[in-house]
């Protein structure tokens, strides 16, 4: 078996409930919960205006730098649905307990779009949002050890499977 950090990191598109999901299994397990986007957002303000002024690069970069902040915490932590792009980010999550959360289009819409989220700003939204998770998904897939359906059911559901997994993997790791 082979050794892995006590992190466990919540990867997916935009709208799939990383950080709702991630709060609530932070609270059972008794862990730290840390969602990188709000950590980019305190040290440097809105994502929106990052992308805005000093362009996407930019912001992979900080998004990099949240990443491996929040994975030293070794609770759970909630990626922004970008930070797989990053090839860094990716060969950081490679030791860590990866859980892919994965929603349909037809739920995303009411999630998200008319956010501020700037890759699906102005018209046409959704079908950004299409093409953005059909670009990302084989990353997704590739890191993830695990995958849970967020389109239906309460949300109590998810929380609990990806909580057992957790404990599972646990007693296999030890």
């Amino acid at each position: 078996m082979t050794s892995r950090s006590d992190a466990v990191v919540l990867i997916g598109p935009m709208g799939a409930g990383k950080t709702s999901i991630g709060k609530r299994v932070a609270k059972t397990l008794g862990r730290t919960f840390y969602d990188s986007d709000v950590a980019i957002t305190r040290a440097h303000g809105p994502i929106e205006t990052i992308f805005a002024e000093q362009g996407e690069p930019h912001f992979r970069a900080l998004e990099r730098d949240a990443v491996r902040a929040g994975l030293a915490t070794g609770g759970i932590v909630s990626l922004g649905g970008g930070a797989v792009t990053d090839a860094e980010t990716r060969a950081a999550l490679r030791d860590q307990r990866v859980v892919l959360l994965t929603v349909e289009p037809r739920v995303v819409a009411g999630r998200v779009l008319g956010s501020a989220r700037p890759l699906l700003a102005g018209d046409g939204g959704l079908e950004r949002w299409k093409a953005i998770y059909a670009e990302r998904r084989p990353l997704y897939e590739e890191l993830a050890d695990v995958t849970f359906d967020t389109s239906s059911g309460p949300l109590a559901h998810v929380v609990e499977n990806v909580v057992a997994w957790v404990r599972d993997t646990e007693k296999e790791d030890s």
